[in-house]
């Protein structure tokens, strides 16, 4: 493995970041704990003022100059002195305690700034996806009543621009990027808008269980729901959480999953933060690869996609080497997964566990070094990731943990541990969190991390929190040792003419370990059999027309048709008879959040895809 001193494709070397790897199954040392107490801090605000008083000249954040092409890390202190800043901006605004003001912008430093410095006046953030719909933003906007809308620039303000007289509320637009030629006042550059001089750090007195964010969950149906957390929910879960996967300040974060998003907002902006880690922002998702090779991180907060796409990947480029690399990639990840399994306690000790040495040079390392080569424990949250691929982590020796988490629990449920890891499952709950399985096998869950309700929608509040406090989490499990097992879905199970049930989320993940295909969604509710609306990976079906020596254009021919359902076979042979794919609907063109067939979350929205798929899905079950 290389060392820490070893330049960086990108700016100075990792070792001037003060990033050291950490974790006793590679050998090396961890520094000491500095976790911030939930005694110590009442608020959001408070914590990061705690934060800046323990630790002024260490590092925080890190970022991409694109002027200088160098990595650049920021202080806690300099951190301060722009947040401070920015209050002043936003005081000039005659801003009331409590009022809300949002952010439309990627993972940055401004991010913070512009939150922390919200939040230090007592006002309510409301965070927008960046590539989220202008007529989605729209009603974010408008349901919240915000009044000052922080953009990262024309990409976001072109599409707000005809819907300016929809936009009661927002008395100001700001933008990070500079708009040239803008006569509009009611939008001003930040270079104009944040006061140059020096300015002092402000703390309104705010309580605990006083609201601070309204994160709007991207709904798959309708408009989408405002979840209110309090200052307690974010804090409690994110120290919670630190308690259950212990964080250090010599860890460093690699931040590329919107902070729109709780799961980062919480895991790793906030987490980070109560620990003294340092986050380091990526360039973007095309330049992730390359970031992790320069920045080295010891902690991924990520989502399933992005160990899909590795784990693809791999296999596609196995299918083009001999044979004996191919033997012994298989039997890596075989070793490997009796070994993790051995030192999880699970599986005794076997003679073969002697070639894991041998194993490990040739073939585990080459994978975890596209992680950078240090990762000390990966977070993965979001979605279920297939157990095989999980398997196939784990065995090559990534300390890959999954949990549960949902925006209305703040949102951290359960968690796996380094030394209580079963990828099947999503863990043990964190720290003073109750669940229960309820009617329908229905996941409950009670904790300090349950939100406030729904912004302006109290019916929905009284179906979400039961009068004992359950929240209801629409997630069926079950519960075995103490950890928890994810089923399905309550509202995503399709029950097919003959009575037999069946849930699609499993199917779908299953055929997408099939590198060839994107994108799939399972159909069949009330029909005679299960069909498949399946967006193929390009790369993959150019090379596979050439070996079948059909057009690229040739979805639709019968020959192709029945490749694909041979495909899709061979990865769904687990599934009971009466689940199998019996016709495909074959495409090139991706469900994306722009056309409308994606959340902002990357969830499908199976009612706009059955829509505008309307002619396919007919054609599958022309006849029956």
């Amino acid at each position: 493995m290389a060392s820490a001193s070893m330049p960086t494709r990108h700016g100075r070397p990792a070792e001037s970041w003060g990033l050291t790897m950490t974790g006793s199954d590679l050998g090396l040392s961890v520094s000491t704990l500095d976790r911030i107490s939930l005694d110590e801090v009442k608020t959001l605000a408070g914590l990061f003022r705690e934060r800046v008083r323990r630790a002024p000249e260490a590092p925080a954040y890190g970022y991409y100059d694109e002027s200088t092409q160098t990595w650049r890390p920021t202080s806690w202190r300099e951190t301060a002195e722009q947040v401070a800043r920015w209050q002043a901006a936003l005081q000039g605004e005659g801003l009331a305690h409590g009022d809300r003001v949002a952010l439309m912008l990627g993972n940055c430093r401004e991010w913070v700034w512009f939150e922390q410095a919200a939040l230090g006046l007592g006002l309510v953030v409301v965070p927008l996806y960046v590539n989220d719909r202008p007529e989605n933003a729209a009603y974010i906007l408008n349901d919240a009543g915000v009044k000052i809308l922080l953009i990262a620039g024309a990409q976001q303000w072109q599409p707000l621009v005809p819907l300016r007289s929809q936009l009661t509320t927002v008395q100001r637009v700001v933008s990070v990027q500079s708009i040239a030629n803008v006569s509009d006042e009611w939008l001003c550059n930040v270079s104009a808008w944040v006061p140059a001089g020096a300015a002092k750090l402000q703390h309104a007195e705010a309580e605990p269980h006083e609201l601070a964010s309204i994160v709007y969950t991207s709904g798959t149906t309708g408009n989408p729901k405002g979840v209110m957390l309090s200052h307690h929910n974010i804090l409690w879960n994110a120290h919670s959480a630190a308690h259950a996967v212990a964080v250090y300040p010599s860890d460093v974060f690699l931040s590329f999953l919107p902070l729109s998003h709780t799961f980062e907002r919480t895991a790793g902006y906030y987490l980070a933060m109560i620990c003294g880690a340092q986050v380091v922002y990526a360039r973007s998702i095309p330049q992730l690869g390359e970031d992790m090779l320069t920045v080295r991180p010891t902690v991924l907060v990520s989502v399933p996609r992005i160990f899909e796409r590795i784990h693809a990947r791999v296999l596609e480029q196995l299918q083009h080497k001999p044979a004996l690399a191919q033997r012994m990639f298989a039997l890596a990840v075989s070793v490997g997964w009796q070994r993790f399994q051995h030192l999880q306690g699970r599986a005794s000790w076997r003679v073969s566990q002697l070639l894991w040495p041998l194993l490990e040079a040739a073939v585990a390392r080459k994978l975890i070094a596209r992680l950078g080569g240090r990762v000390r424990v990966a977070v993965c949250g979001g979605a279920p990731l297939s157990p095989d691929i999980s398997r196939v982590f784990c065995g090559l020796g990534l300390p890959l943990l999954q949990g549960y988490g949902l925006t209305e629990t703040s949102p951290v449920v359960s968690t796996n541990r380094l030394d209580n890891n079963d990828p099947a499952s999503i863990g043990p709950p964190i720290d003073d969190v109750e669940v229960r399985i309820g009617v329908d096998g229905e996941l409950l869950v009670r904790g300090p991390g349950g939100c406030l309700g729904y912004w302006n929608k109290p019916e929905a509040t009284q179906a979400l929190i039961d009068a004992e406090g359950w929240l209801h989490s629409g997630d069926q499990a079950k519960i075995e040792n103490g950890r928890i097992y994810i089923t399905g879905r309550l509202k995503e199970i399709i029950v097919l003419a003959n009575g037999e049930k069946v849930p699609p989320a499993d199917m779908e993940a299953a055929i997408q370990r099939d590198p060839l295909f994107e994108q799939v969604m399972v159909l069949g509710e009330g029909k005679p059999y299960l069909s498949v609306l399946a967006v193929l990976n390009a790369e993959q079906w150019a090379e596979a027309a050439r070996r079948l020596g059909v057009a690229t254009h040739a979805l639709d021919e019968k020959s192709v048709q029945q490749w694909a359902l041979e495909r899709i076979a061979r990865q769904m042979s687990g599934f009971p008879g009466y689940a199998q794919v019996r016709r495909a609907a074959l495409s090139l063109e991706p469900w994306t959040v722009e056309n409308g067939l994606l959340t902002p979350t990357l969830k499908m929205r199976r009612g706009p895809i059955l829509e505008r798929c309307d002619e396919e899905v007919s054609r599958l079950y022309a006849g029956h």
